[in-house]
């Protein structure tokens, strides 16, 4: 390229100094002699290397059944504010509220209805009586509810070590290894800590956790480490032996293509030279990354990947990790990353919401531990089942009492008929 810009240079100086050698005057043979000089200077080197591939491209949507019935999944919308007023009525000194306490709580413990109708609809949770006051009406637990509220306690005193390491990785992940406590309190449902968990840090969390200062008179979480932590992907790479513990490896992120999916020929490649890209851990620093390159798109992944393996369900609402990407280093448009990976993500629309599903922990139930309070949800999910059924034999009973109650009146209304009267008279 630089040769050919030189003999075009060098011919259009011969015509010129041939057909006019007195109109070329010094000036016009310094602005030759500048073009010439600085053709021959070396280019940059990164000008010519190709730092990004497919990333934009556009991939089509594939539904996949086997991750649309999730049930952990798709009821976590209802189980988390059957479980916050629970929490609401455990805690109180009396085990039962008036419908008072928690009936202008709705927006705040995420009630997709009102407060007193959601209580309603779960009968095997929550038992309705009228209170000694005003004939209010009073909700407190029933008994299977009681007991399953202590086993839940159990599992946040057995695994109080394993909780607080779930915290302390979500907290590393960040630049400053540090967090607001709103945006970890936004994020305590998936991480399967408890309401209260942040409201006395010094009694529930270790000397490795610090109350510090944040812009805007924020108050934030930091933690301090100074031994190195694997994700998720570095363990099993390293168990299978395809990592040495080194910074900068090549590690594979696990893939799992859902059924009936097919790729373009160029994406498939892409898949496969992304695959061989060095993988940047979660926990590392990443400052001196390009932003536009194939490692630093292989780093977000990364962090979602792992992000994802400590939640409780391993999924998550796509908007409301929105929050993390000024805090977690993730460009504007991180979203797209779980529609440019369709072999490590999973978009799920029920429940007109946008659920990320990471494949691995469901196609490949041995590659992550399960969170230590994910068999107690599906316990909660087991009592709304329960009250689906209650619900269903209450107004089948009403039903039959209402014909009964009808063809009462209707032969009471047959006695009572004036003709039938007057012939009787007679």
């Amino acid at each position: 390229m630089n040769w050919r810009y030189i003999c075009v240079c060098f011919c259009i100086y011969y015509i010129v100094s041939n057909l006019t050698p007195f109109v070329l005057d010094n000036m016009n043979c310094n602005i030759l002699s500048r073009a010439l000089k600085k053709s021959l200077e070396p280019k940059n080197p990164f000008l010519y290397m190709l730092t990004h591939n497919y990333v934009n491209v556009y991939m089509k949507w594939k539904k996949d059944p086997n991750f649309d019935t999730i049930e952990s999944v798709n009821k976590s919308i209802e189980l988390k504010p059957l479980i916050s007023l629970k929490n609401c009525i455990a805690n109180s000194p009396n085990g039962c509220i008036p419908i008072t306490d928690v009936s202008k709580r709705g927006l705040q413990l995420d009630v997709p209805c009102k407060v007193a109708r959601f209580l309603r609809l779960y009968p095997s949770v929550f038992e309705e009586f009228v209170g000694p006051n005003y004939d209010l009406p009073w909700f407190k637990l029933t008994g299977k509810a009681v007991e399953l509220d202590q086993e839940e306690r159990a599992v946040y005193r057995d695994f109080r070590d394993d909780l607080q390491g779930r915290l302390k990785k979500f907290i590393l992940m960040s630049g400053e290894k540090r967090l607001p406590l709103k945006i970890i309190r936004g994020m305590q449902w998936y991480l399967g800590l408890p309401d209260e968990y942040l409201d006395d840090p010094e009694k529930n969390l270790d000397g490795c956790f610090r109350i510090v200062d944040i812009e805007d008179g924020l108050k934030g979480l930091a933690v301090e480490c100074e031994e190195k932590v694997l994700s998720f992907v570095q363990r099993n790479a390293m168990r299978r032996g395809g990592y040495n513990g080194g910074s900068m490896e090549v590690v594979e992120f696990p893939l799992f293509p859902s059924k009936g999916m097919r790729l373009k020929r160029k994406i498939g490649d892409w898949f496969h030279k992304f695959q061989e890209v060095p993988y940047v851990s979660p926990y590392d620093e990443y400052w001196g990354l390009d932003s536009d390159s194939d490692v630093a798109e292989k780093r977000i992944v990364g962090v979602l990947h792992e992000m994802h393996c400590l939640f409780v369900d391993h999924a998550a609402e796509r908007k409301k990790l929105l929050c993390l990407k000024k805090y977690m280093g993730l460009p504007q448009k991180f979203h797209k990353v779980f529609e440019r990976h369709p072999y490590i993500f999973y978009l799920s629309l029920m429940n007109k919401t946008c659920t990320t599903v990471l494949k691995e922990p469901y196609c490949d139930r041995l590659s992550i531990e399960a969170h230590p309070l994910s068999k107690i949800r599906k316990r909660y999910i087991g009592l709304m089942k329960e009250s689906a059924v209650i619900l269903k034999s209450r107004r089948s009973k009403n039903q039959f009492n209402h014909q009964q109650n009808l063809s009462l009146n209707q032969d009471m209304g047959c006695l009572s008929d004036p003709k039938t009267e007057a012939v009787a008279h007679t």
